[in-house]
């Protein structure tokens, strides 16, 4: 298993480079031909404990002037080779000029120091070091070492990149000028990518942290010795089996999140905006609504930053995008096209003028609050306050007979139920199924359609009429659901769907194309999951009351979509979703993740009267 970061990708890199020299602190040319878009420097760049970072700074070619630095602080591996051209998702950045330096984080590939933890702790005292203070000496060291530049520096990246540019604002640099965290996150417990809500995304720490834990470059331990790793995983047990039997201590975090598994001070340390404040640096945070790692975490900067903003300078940007797409043309969502290339558009229109502004002095402040590709209309959309003084808040109830309306339900109208089984979960995606990264399923499961659970008996459904007119859904969306279990713990997971028209396309008729045709397409909108232990407190875990009534308030994040005249609308209630997330044993035990076989027990659940689905709506 590899990752490799979006830098790595744009400039097609080989293999890691070996380590440099520890003396060596100065920018050195690299082996290089001189048919590359940029000439490459490489540099070992001290920290203030002495550790060294492999850093590669890659001028343009023909430079005559000084320019400003755009830095990424990468774990997946700084590549010291040029591309030929200029890379599709730097083109509109490199038209204005940038000394583009990309960054070993300290334990990864050919920096110093480790192991990496990937810790987001800010530290406190005199001697600290932490991501925050790695990112303050490095804009120091470039800005007083890479000739000629401008003594402005920006931060960019998605993902964990995007985290490193975002956790910079802990402690920022003077000459840090303006960041773009894309796809960052702040919380590693309530969201984005090992926890939702509590609950484990076990298969994507089982891959992921195993990938930057196991050794330095992503070679992690190879898990799966069956074709679908949903029976993988199933076979495998607990969480805490798959330790014991596989990682053995050799990926710390997975041993972690398994030794805490309530929101304890381990994970609560770990929120590193809690130490800002006023916000001084111009930040450009931007979200995908369909992406599968981290949906939440650049909404909660931006919210964070909002709280003391007074110049105005924490700027939201949104689109129909999975984790990252939105530096591809960004033309579809997963297997549905819509024709416009977002992506394209916001490089171009949003992204190079906002550090255009900031780094060269170029054109006019950014006068918006937030900009939305919204989904649906599939038009941008700009918005001067979030969330919008105009939504209404509508209830759209779920009805005992399967339907779904914004009329309330009737007095007495009772409840629907099924039966919960750990030994056959709901899967989170079609299978056979493949491990994370290993196809490219991964990357849209959050868009597929689901029509390859409706009818299972696990999973109930309930679905509105033909909209009559156009439905317009902009901002937070939670789902209320009035639900019980015959067990004494539970997860429930809520899906809000876009139904196509029957009729939305002409029936495809080449071999294979039928199944994934358009009419009749169940679009996931919103989903999540919540934990039942966490109904009372995050802190403490508690038990359900078997068979008792609880209001399930679940946040399904922010959004901006557009139900269309003729669609439907559908909300899928479950109460697994598997192996994406852990499976619940239904019995509470202490410690989740150490559950034994004989915990984990059938259950029915119970969805009642009042159960709704919040939206925000626009114009209706």
């Amino acid at each position: 298993m590899r990752l490799v970061s979006l830098f790595a990708l744009a400039v097609a890199a080989g293999t890691p480079l070996t380590a440099l020299p520890a003396k060596q602190t100065a920018p050195a040319p690299a082996a290089q031909t001189d048919d590359g878009a940029f000439i490459v420097e490489e540099a070992m760049i001290p920290m203030r404990d002495g550790t060294k970072l492999h850093t590669v700074i890659l001028r343009p070619r023909g430079q005559t002037g000084p320019l400003p630095i755009l830095l990424s602080r990468t774990p997946y591996g700084a590549s010291g080779r040029s591309p030929r051209t200029v890379p599709f998702s730097w083109a509109a950045l490199a038209k204005d000029g940038y000394i583009f330096v990309n960054q070993d984080m300290r334990g990864r590939f050919a920096s110093e120091g480790g192991p990496f933890t990937l810790s987001t702790e800010i530290k406190t005292g005199k001697n600290a070091v932490d991501e925050s203070t790695d990112a303050y000496d490095s804009v120091d060291w470039l800005v007083k070492n890479v000739k000629p530049n401008n003594g402005k520096v920006g931060m960019w990246g998605v993902s964990y990149p995007g985290l490193t540019a975002a956790i910079s604002l802990a402690r920022p640099h003077p000459a840090l000028k303006a960041i773009s965290p894309q796809a960052a996150w702040i919380d590693y417990w309530k969201n984005d990518d090992l926890h939702r809500w509590g609950a484990m995304r076990l298969t994507y720490a089982s891959d992921w942290v195993n990938s930057l834990q196991a050794d330095k470059t992503n070679d992690g331990i190879e898990l799966y010795d069956r074709y679908d790793t949903y029976e993988w995983f199933l076979k495998a047990g607990s969480p805490a089996d798959i330790e014991e039997k596989y990682f053995k201590g050799r990926v710390p975090l997975y041993k972690q999140m398994i030794e805490h598994p309530d929101y304890d001070e381990f994970w609560k340390k770990q929120v590193w905006s809690d130490t800002l404040k006023k916000t001084t640096v111009p930040t450009l945070n931007v979200a995908g609504y369909w992406d599968q790692e981290d949906p939440w975490g650049s909404w909660q900067i931006f919210y964070k930053q909002r709280e003391n903003d007074p110049n105005n300078l924490a700027l939201m940007v949104a689109g129909p995008w999975n984790h990252g797409s939105w530096r591809s043309p960004g033309n579809a969502v997963g297997r549905i096209p819509f024709g416009v290339d977002s992506g394209t558009q916001f490089m171009q229109e949003v992204e190079a003028p906002f550090f255009a502004y900031w780094l060269h002095g170029k054109g006019s402040k950014p006068d918006y609050r937030m900009k939305s590709f919204q989904s649906g209309s599939w038009q941008w959309k700009t918005y001067n306050q979030w969330p919008l003084a105009g939504a209404s808040q509508k209830s759209l109830y779920l009805h005992a007979d399967g339907s779904m309306s914004f009329t309330a339900p009737a007095q007495g109208e009772g409840c629907r139920e099924y039966i919960s089984d750990p030994a056959n979960p709901v899967p989170f995606r079609a299978r056979p199924m493949s491990a994370t990264y290993a196809t490219p399923e991964w990357r849209w499961w959050e868009a597929e359609d689901q029509r390859f659970v409706e009818y299972r008996p696990d999973v109930l459904s309930y679905t509105s009429a033909p909209l009559d007119a156009d439905l317009t859904v902009t901002g937070a969306i939670t789902a209320s659901l009035m639900a019980a279990t015959s067990g004494t713990d539970s997860d429930f997971v809520v899906k809000l769907m876009d139904v196509f028209p029957e009729d939305y396309e002409k029936p495809p008729t080449a071999a294979g194309a039928y199944a994934r045709g358009l009419n009749g397409y169940q679009l996931p909108i919103a989903m999540e999951v919540k934990r039942g232990r966490y109904l009372q407190s995050f802190e403490k875990a508690t038990p359900l009351v078997p068979n008792q009534v609880n209001d399930w308030s679940i946040p399904l994040r922010d959004h901006d979509h557009v139900f269309k005249k003729g669609h439907r609308i559908m909300v899928q209630i479950q109460s697994s979703w598997f192996p994406m997330i852990d499976r619940n044993p239904q019995t509470f035990v202490p410690n989740i993740y150490k559950a034994k076989p004989a915990d984990y027990q059938k259950a029915t659940q119970k969805v009642c009267s009042g159960s709704a689905i919040m939206l925000p709506v626009v114009g209706n």
